[in-house]
C-alpha cells in the first residue's frame, strides 16, 4: 500500500491521518538478516535455505531459484531479466514475498490424503437444502445456489422431490412451505454441467422422495439421461462396503432410501398439531426421529386418499431402486440404540437432526463413533432455524458423522467453520478422517471426544500486523471520523478440550495496524481442531464492525511466517486483505 493521508470531518474541522505502508516486523528483519550473514540481499541458495528451516518446506535450488523470479516480475514488472541465477532478493523484496498468499499462503493446496479407502471413512463436504436461495419458508427454489455450492467444492447435494400441480412431472421445493419450486430436469442438468468443475472426486445427490412409483420411474429416467457413464450404481442390492473416493473420480451416485422400505411400511408420518405431516426439518423429537428424512417420506397413496383409508402398499419403481448406491435405510423399533447397532455385512446411511445429535453423544457417544467407522451418518439443522442459520458442525465431526450438512446460504461462524474445515486437502470436497475416529484402541476403546487423550502439541501463533483494507473499504466504512480500530479474535474450535479464545489489542487510527502478539494453544486433538480467526474495528458506542475472517483446519497449517487472506461474511475472498502471521508447532 502507497503512503498518504485520509481527511475526515469532525465538527466541521479536518483531521488528517497519515496512511502509512506495511513495513516488515522485527522477526521478518531478524531472519533475513540471520540468512544472509547479515548482507543486503538474499541469494536463491540462501533462499532455499530459509525454506528449509524457517517454512519446513521441501525444495530444490532451482525451485528457489524460479521463486524468487517470480518474486522479482511480481514486483517489478516482466522487464526483469528472466533466468538469471544472479537474481538476488532484498529485505523488502522478501517481506513481500512473505506477505503474499499466492506464494506463500498458510495451508497446504495440494490433494495429499489416502484417497483409497471407503467413502465412510471421510468427512464429506455437505449442503442442506442445496436449492433454497434464501430462509425455509418463502425463499425461491434456484439451481443457482447448487451451482455455487458445487464451484466452492460441496459434494453432497440435498434435493426435495415432489409432483408438480398436475402429477406428471417432478419438482424440487422444500414441502408444505411456500418456497417456488424448481424442475429437477434443470438441476440435474446443472450438477451434470458443473459438479467437477472444482473437484474430480464424487457428487452424491441425497434425494428426500415424496413421489408415486410413476414418477420415481420418470426420476430413473431423467438421471440415466442425463448423467449417462457417470452416474454409478452397484450391481447387487446393497453394498457390505462403500467404494473409494478414488474409485468414484467423475462419478454422480444416488443415495435414498429404497422404495420398497417405505411405500411397504405400515408405520404412519407423525401428525403435527396444525394437521401436516411431518418433515425432516419439522421434527420435534430428537431421540426418535433419528431418521425424520425418511419417516417424512410417507406413501403417496395414503396422502392422496381423500377417504383416509390406505391403499394397498405398492412396489417402488425398480429402475429408480436400482440406481441407489447408497441405501438410506429404516432402523426397526425406533430405538436410537438399535440404530446405531453395527451388527450386519450391510453399509447404510442414517440421519440425525442437530438435537438427536447432541443428545445421542451424551447417551451413546462412542456407538455414534463406532457405527460410522463402516457407515454414514448424516447430521442436519433442526426445523426452528427457518432462517437458514446453522449449528456448530464440529460436534459432528468429533464424532465421527461424514454428512454434516450446512444452509450454504446461512452466513456466519458456523458456516465460516464448514468453509476452513474442507479447504483441507486441496479443497476437494473429501477429508480422510483421522485413524482414531476409524479403530479401536489397543485396550478395545472406541475414542470419545468427552475423554480426550493428554496434551499432544501446542500450536504457537504469532499474529504481526494486518492489511489491505483501505484498499477494500471506503474511507469511511469504519468510522466516518478516524480510520478504524482494529483487534484480532483467534478461536480453536474442535473437542471441548481443545476450546480456547483469544484477542489482541486494539490498534487505534491505523488502516495498518501492527499487533506483533503470541499465543499459545495446547492441543489434545490437533486432528480435529480449527483456528477461526476474525478482525474487526472496535466501537465504543455500537457492535464491532466486521474486518474480514478465515477458519484453517490446524492439521493442514504450514509452519513458519505466513500470508493469511481474509473473507467477507459470504466466504468470499477480499481482494487485498490479509494478516501476516507466524505458526509454530512444540511437540510434548
Amino acid at each position: 500500500m502507497k503512503g498518504g493521508c485520509h481527511s475526515y470531518k469532525v465538527f466541521g474541522f479536518s483531521r488528517k491521518f497519515k496512511l502509512s505502508e506495511a513495513q516488515p516486523p522485527q522477526d521478518v528483519i531478524d531472519i533475513f538478516a540471520s540468512f544472509t550473514d547479515g548482507g543486503e540481499y538474499m541469494s536463491a541458495e540462501q533462499m532455499l535455505h530459509f525454506l528449509g528451516d524457517q517454512q519446513e518446506m521441501e525444495c530444490t535450488l532451482s525451485e528457489a531459484e524460479q521463486i524468487i523470479e517470480q518474486i522479482l516480475q511480481k514486483r517489478r514488472g516482466s522487464d526483469n531479466p528472466s533466468g538469471d541465477p544472479s537474481q538476488r532478493l532484498s529485505l523488502d523484496d522478501f517481506f513481500h514475498y512473505l506477505f503474499m498468499p499466492e506464494f506463500n499462503g498458510p495451508i497446504k493446496t495440494q490433494v495429499h490424503h489416502d484417497m483409497n479407502a471407503p467413502l465412510s471413512h471421510y468427512f464429506i463436504y455437505t449442503g442442506h437444502n442445496s436449492y433454497l436461495t434464501g430462509n425455509q419458508l418463502s425463499s425461491d427454489c434456484s439451481d443457482a445456489p447448487i451451482i455455487k455450492a458445487l464451484n466452492r467444492g460441496l459434494r453432497v447435494v440435498e434435493l426435495d422431490l415432489w409432483p408438480n400441480s398436475t402429477k406428471d412431472d417432478v419438482h424440487v421445493l422444500h414441502g408444505r412451505t411456500l418456497t417456488s419450486p424448481v424442475p429437477l430436469l434443470k438441476c440435474l442438468k446443472s450438477i451434470n454441467e458443473h459438479a467437477f468443475e472444482k473437484s474430480p472426486y464424487p457428487v452424491i445427490i441425497t434425494l428426500e422422495d415424496h413421489l408415486t412409483p410413476d414418477l420415481q420411474a420418470k426420476v430413473a429416467e431423467m438421471v440415466t439421461g442425463i448423467f449417462g457413464d457417470t452416474l454409478f450404481y452397484p450391481q447387487e442390492d446393497s453394498l457390505s462396503e462403500f467404494p473409494s473416493p478414488e474409485s468414484l473420480k467423475h462419478r454422480i451416485i444416488i443415495s435414498t432410501k429404497p422404495p420398497k422400505e417405505y411405500l411397504t411400511s405400515n408405520k404412519k408420518d407423525k401428525v403435527l398439531s396444525d394437521g401436516k405431516e411431518s418433515s425432516e426439518e419439522e421434527s420435534t423429537d430428537p431421540v426418535t426421529d433419528f431418521d425424520a428424512d425418511e419417516q417424512s417420506e410417507s406413501d403417496p397413496d395414503e396422502e392422496e386418499n381423500s377417504g383416509g383409508e390406505s391403499k394397498p402398499p405398492q412396489q417402488g419403481a425398480p429402475e429408480y431402486k436400482r440406481l441407489i448406491t447408497i441405501h438410506a435405510g429404516k432402523p426397526k423399533g425406533g430405538c436410537l440404540k438399535d440404530a446405531l447397532n453395527v451388527q450386519g455385512d450391510k453399509v447404510r446411511r442414517l440421519s440425525l437432526s442437530e438435537q438427536g445429535l447432541e443428545k445421542a453423544v451424551v447417551s451413546d457417544g462412542t456407538d455414534v463413533v463406532r457405527f460410522t467407522q463402516k457407515n454414514i451418518l448424516r447430521v442436519y439443522p433442526k426445523g426452528t432455524r427457518v432462517t437458514s442459520s446453522n449449528f456448530r458442525p464440529n460436534i459432528g465431526w468429533t464424532h465421527g458423522a461424514q454428512m454434516v450438512a450446512l444452509n450454504m446460504q446461512g452466513y456466519g461462524r458456523s458456516l465460516w467453520m464448514m468453509h476452513g474445515m474442507f479447504r483441507a486437502n486441496g479443497g476437494c470436497g473429501y477429508l480422510k478422517k483421522p485413524d482414531f475416529l476409524l479403530q479401536k484402541s489397543p485396550e478395545d476403546e472406541i475414542f470419545d471426544p468427552k475423554k480426550p487423550p493428554p496434551v499432544k502439541e501446542t500450536l504457537k501463533v504469532t499474529v504481526y500486523l494486518g492489511d489491505g483494507w483501505s484498499s477494500d473499504f471506503s474511507q469511511t466504512h469504519f468510522d466516518n471520523y478516524s480510520p478504524p480500530d482494529f483487534y484480532t479474535k483467534i478461536r480453536i474450535v474442535g473437542v471441548p478440550a481443545d476450546a480456547a479464545k483469544k484477542k489482541t489489542k486494539v490498534i487505534e487510527n491505523d488502516w495498518v495496524p501492527i499487533w506483533n502478539e503470541e499465543f499459545k494453544f495446547p492441543l489434545t486433538v490437533p486432528e480435529l481442531a480449527l483456528l477461526l480467526i476474525e478482525v474487526r474495528d472496535f466501537d465504543r458506542s455500537e457492535k464491532d464492525d466486521f474486518g474480514g475472517q478465515t477458519c484453517l483446519p490446524i492439521s493442514e497449517l504450514r509452519p513458519g511466517i505466513r500470508a493469511v487472506p481474509l473473507y467477507d461474511k459470504k466466504g468470499e475472498k477480499l481482494t487485498s486483505v490479509r494478516l501476516l502471521m507466524r505458526f509454530l508447532f512444540l511437540y510434548e
